[in-house]
């Protein structure tokens, strides 16, 4: 569903592109929560989420490459808000996808340049937003569980898709360079969209099931969804401990919960993505996807412009001066998923220290403030003990040369 330049109007890509603009600003300030933890699960995002991210963002690139039948001269391919979503965070997740958009745009020729904003709004934002809120809806309708979680994410991935394609043909509306009636555009974009949706749906449910197999405790969506470890206690504890009390702590320095590195998780995803954009991507299908099939069909690019990018030597997914199409097209796709995991990690490294430097920056204050006060309250003390000691010479000091003298007897007095 990338747009290309000249299927939207300037002034409509124009507005997009500021409304791109403030929801990766948005998303910048809400993954640096996400990416350094915050609430009950404060222990959970830096060392886990942070790893995930840009390796999210080089999977989506990938697996995008697999352009998947859906009908008669029509593909389909993942667009993979909702993927990010659940597995990284939705302000994440925005900026997951933002970075696949920017390097195929960039490198690639995919997706107009200036109609970046309307695919980073289209493909970005609205598949991100919606995905995540029926996920979490879902979620919490459901039994605790796995199977709660994956078939979640099969309902959300299935419903983002033509959420999407309606997003772009209200965005037609409001600019479109040609004379197409709205709702032959709506018709034949949700129509399509739809079957493309259980495509998207079955590769996000199957991602998110494996990753849940491995390593839970890496599903963002997943948090707070184990259940509570019980206490089993010794019959020989006494009855109080049959009751539910709370037993005393033994003595002795608490031992800190051991972190599970997620490197094996990360260098597998790695594998699986350069697989996919380096050799099966060779096998994808060959028909337009479901927006480019449409704009044959109902005439909307007619205006299309060519790509600013088009003389890229990865144009077309292809690297220039290679004959061969299996070599060409399988090098592209692995310089694809080494740029897209280079930039992506990058920015999430530099969100999750921006996060941690505020957090020190807080920490400092406060400590900062207690030693103040701490040297305030030594000081006020120091000058009540002054004030006590000054009393008590004064004290002293008239007990000793200011008491009165007996009274002297005058000769007229005798």
């Amino acid at each position: 569903m990338h747009v290309p330049d000249g299927f939207i109007d300037a002034p409509v890509s124009a507005a997009t592109g500021i409304l791109a603009a403030a929801a990766v600003a948005v998303s910048l300030r809400g993954a640096r929560r996400e990416l350094g933890g915050h609430g009950p699960h404060a222990g959970l995002g830096a060392e886990r989420t942070a790893p995930l991210a840009g390796l999210v963002a080089a999977f989506i690139f990938a697996v995008q490459m697999l352009n998947f039948p859906v009908a008669a001269g029509t593909s389909g391919h993942l667009l993979g808000g909702a993927l990010a979503a659940i597995l990284v965070g939705p302000y994440t997740g925005v900026l997951c996808v933002s970075v696949v958009l920017l390097m195929q745009a960039v490198l690639f020729a995919d997706g107009g340049l200036t109609a970046l904003g309307v695919n980073i709004t289209d493909m970005a934002v609205v598949t991100t937003v919606v995905a995540y809120g029926i996920f979490r809806g879902l979620v919490k309708a459901l039994p605790r569980g796995r199977r709660a979680v994956t078939a979640a994410s099969f309902v959300a991935a299935v419903v983002s898709v033509p959420a999407a394609a309606a997003a772009f043909t209200g965005l037609y509306a409001l600019g479109g360079t040609t004379d197409v009636p709205i709702g032959t555009v709506f018709a034949a974009m949700t129509g399509v969209h739809v079957l493309i949706g259980i495509g998207e749906a079955a590769i996000t449910a199957l991602t998110v099931g494996a990753v849940l197999a491995v390593r839970p405790d890496l599903v963002y969506g997943a948090r707070g969804l184990a259940k509570p470890l019980r206490l089993r206690t010794s019959p020989l504890a006494g009855p109080a401990a049959e009751a539910g009390e709370r037993q005393p702590e033994p003595a002795g320095p608490a031992r800190p919960a051991a972190r599970r590195s997620a490197r094996r998780v990360w260098l597998a995803g790695v594998a699986v993505a350069l697989v996919c954009a380096g050799g099966v991507s060779y096998y994808a299908s060959a028909s337009p996807d479901g927006l480019e099939k449409v704009a044959e069909d109902q005439g909307i690019d007619a205006k299309a412009e060519e790509h600013a990018a088009k003389d890229s030597p990865l144009a077309d997914y292809s690297v220039k001066d290679i004959a061969n199409p299996r070599i060409s097209g399988g090098l592209a796709g692995v310089i694809g998923v080494g740029a897209t995991l280079a930039v992506g990690t990058g920015v999430f490294v530099v969100v999750r220290r921006r996060r941690g430097a505020a957090r020190d920056a807080a920490g400092a204050d406060t400590d900062a403030g207690a030693a103040a006060g701490a040297g305030t309250d030594a000081a006020t003390g120091a000058g009540a003990g002054a004030d006590a000691a000054t009393g008590a010479g004064a004290g002293a000091a008239t007990g000793r040369g200011d008491a009165p003298a007996p009274p002297r007897h005058s000769p007229e007095s005798a």
